[in-house]
């Protein structure tokens, strides 16, 4: 079982990001891959498709061309065991527990929880945001492990990334109404330039710190991107009752050693 060295945990701390590679062994991958697309091509609920979220790219409506395009496989953790079984494994949730330092750790079943998809042609583009600004928790300090599935390149639609925007101040006035970092403000454009490409091989896992800027493009590939994504807290960083944040009760993972 890998732990991370203090040097990544520093790393960590001080950029808000970490990406561990070949975290998921290829019988792991095939196994999650396989349940992944037959639940894609069921259409099995419950989904998020790519016209609700309309982002940029995304089709107008249901009813449009492309409307059909599934944009995320949702509750992953309740709707497989395979995919649940990946969520609470000691590889991935040790490195995690480091990361929050906690022996106290939940997996959280009200945001992320999800296949990822991007598919050719009706992709859609996400926008700068914190995840944070959309939870609702004691403490900006969650993890979300990110698990390629597929090979995630610049081409296919992969995470940027801001360094060390997790540790910046950043007023509510450089942000819109939907909470997504505005692009019209000089000084966003100077952290903006700042961002780089997470491009990712099948069973590389990127972490990342929930008030990290992050965004992504569209898939211009013919290859559909798939990832597998939960997000972890402490025990003791609670959610705040009455928000959609604590809906579902998440999942105890008390026996990180």
């Amino acid at each position: 079982m890998r732990s991370l060295a203090a040097a990544e945990q520093q790393f960590f701390a001080a950029q808000g990001y970490l990406i561990v590679r070949q975290m998921a062994t290829s019988m792991q991958l095939q196994k999650l891959r396989d349940v992944a697309e037959r639940q894609l091509c069921e259409a099995r609920q419950p989904l998020e498709y790519e016209a609700d979220v309309a982002y940029p790219g995304a089709p107008a409506g249901r009813d449009e061309d492309g409307g059909a395009t599934i944009r995320r496989l949702l509750h992953a953790y309740q709707r497989h065991a395979d995919f649940a079984d990946w969520g609470r494994q000691s590889a991935l949730i040790r490195p995690i527990a480091q990361l929050l330092d906690t022996h106290d750790l939940r997996l959280v079943l009200n945001h992320h929880n999800c296949v990822m998809t991007k598919h050719p042609r009706f992709s859609s583009t996400t926008m700068w945001h914190q995840d944070f600004r959309y939870w609702r928790f004691e403490q900006n300090a969650l993890v979300t492990a990110w698990l390629a599935l597929t090979r995630e390149t610049a081409r296919k639609g992969c995470m940027r990334l801001i360094p060390g925007s997790h540790a910046v101040s950043l007023d509510q006035s450089r942000f819109d109404e939907a909470s997504f970092f505005r692009t019209d403000l000089p000084e966003n454009r100077a952290l903006m330039h700042q961002a780089l490409r997470a491009e990712l091989e099948p069973g590389d896992v990127l972490l990342f710190h929930s008030g990290l800027l992050h965004a992504a493009g569209r898939n211009q590939t013919e290859e559909r991107k798939l990832a597998l994504v939960y997000t972890y807290r402490s025990a003791s960083n609670s959610p705040l009752p009455g928000t959609r944040s604590s809906v579902i009760s998440d999942i105890a993972l008390s026996a990180v050693q």
